[in-house]
């Protein structure tokens, strides 16, 4: 449990100040010329250097352990995890250009739904009926509350702005990220129950190191002018190499908590938990800022909760009844183990008046020839004096 909350409070830390800094760095303009950073490769690119770099100190100076003999199906296994991851994040960024933040973030909340289908289709796992039931709840609560906010914008000179939200083709984009989303943690998950020896920390380092060679590649393409660019503005922008920066840093640090979760708790966790920090967030801004929540928010926080609940419910009824079934299988081995020596003892204790029984019926017989002989003896002697005395007489 404490494994758990540990997790929960790095995750929350990390990726809050790791939105604000992505935020900014995609949406703040730097300099007098008032320029955005739009090279979203090369931000890949440094955050998957951080990650890397991070999750080798960690393996090697905290943990103290040595690090993968790696094998050919091995770095199969990493770089097919780093072609989804570094396929992934793109088309997020670029379904930014058509459709808003807020949209963005709510099409995130239903990151859970192609985890399901991910792992459903790619791996055919099954999960337990609560399980689909936790995930409509929460998706289509965090969902009704974005959606029934009340809009402090004016209605007016929004008729663009509409429009751009509501582009289909954006939509599409945020789709095929979070498909590849979903096809990252499933793949990871699958990872970690083909090889016991992988951690986290493992997955974190090798993944991002493979991700950093596909940029890598990426980058140096001579028909690709985004390196020169990106390394022009950071030096004329040095503002934005600080903000990158931290960026990095907490998305790498945030990141070692994320794998240590999926491989102690699985994806289906992870994405629960990232969603409810999105949510919780979103009230914390609301209580900070003095907004009031209407009441289909209310209700629509109440179902979100309520699926937290009945997902803490279900896995602690589980978690009791596992307990009980390992108890009642020991009571069985004892209650066996004590049969087997009641039936050793008892089978040792018929042997044991068994060869008693014959010690003593040889003894009987042994003692009845005796007997026997004697008689035969005294008869036979009887016999003589007989017939010695029939001679004298006669």
């Amino acid at each position: 449990m404490l494994d758990f909350v540990v997790c929960v409070g790095g995750i929350y830390v990390c990726f809050l100040t790791w939105s604000t800094m992505q935020e900014r760095v995609t949406s703040v303009t730097y300099g007098e010329d008032h320029q955005r950073f739009r090279f979203t490769i090369v931000l890949n690119l440094i955050q998957a250097m951080f990650a890397s770099i991070i999750g080798y100190f960690y393996i090697r100076v905290i943990q103290r352990k040595p690090m993968l003999e790696m094998s050919g199906h091995r770095w199969k296994r990493f770089f097919q995890v780093a072609v989804l991851s570094s396929c992934a994040s793109p088309f997020g960024y670029m379904a930014l250009r058509y459709i808003n933040y807020p949209t963005m973030t709510l099409a995130k909340t239903c990151k859970m739904v192609p985890v399901l289908l991910m792992n459903k289709i790619l791996y055919r796992r099954h999960y337990p009926t609560y399980k689909y039931a936790v995930v409509a709840m929460i998706t289509a609560g965090v969902s009704a509350f974005m959606l029934f906010k009340t809009s402090s914008k004016p209605a007016s000179g929004s008729g663009t702005l509409a429009v751009v939200e509501n582009s289909l083709y954006g939509l599409f984009l945020v789709f095929i990220n979070l498909a590849l989303d979903g096809a990252v943690n499933s793949t990871q998950d699958q990872v970690f129950v083909e090889d016991r020896e992988i951690t986290g920390q493992h997955m974190m380092c090798m993944m991002n190191l493979c991700s950093t060679v596909l940029m890598v590649l990426w980058l140096l393409n001579p028909f690709n002018p985004e390196l020169a660019s990106a390394t022009k503005f950071l030096y004329t922008h040095p503002r934005a190499l600080i903000d990158i920066g931290v960026f990095a840093l907490c998305g790498s640090l945030g990141q070692c908590f994320v794998f240590y979760t999926l491989a102690n708790f699985g994806s289906l966790t992870l994405t629960t938990v990232t969603v409810t920090r999105k949510f919780l967030t979103i009230l914390i801004s609301v209580f900070y800022n003095g907004h009031r929540l209407n009441e289909k928010q209310w209700m629509a926080t109440g179902m979100v909760f309520a699926g937290i609940i009945l997902d803490i419910y279900k896995k602690q009824m589980a978690k009791g009844q596992a307990l009980a079934a390992a108890k009642d299988s020991k009571k069985r081995d004892v209650q066996n183990d004590s049969g087997k020596e009641e039936y050793v003892v008892n089978r040792s204790s018929k042997r044991a008046v068994a060869s008693l029984t014959k010690e003593r019926a040889a003894a009987t017989r042994a003692a009845l020839e005796r007997v026997a002989k004697e008689s035969d003896a005294v008869v036979s002697k009887d016999l003589r004096r007989r017939r010695m005395v029939d001679v004298a007489a006669g």
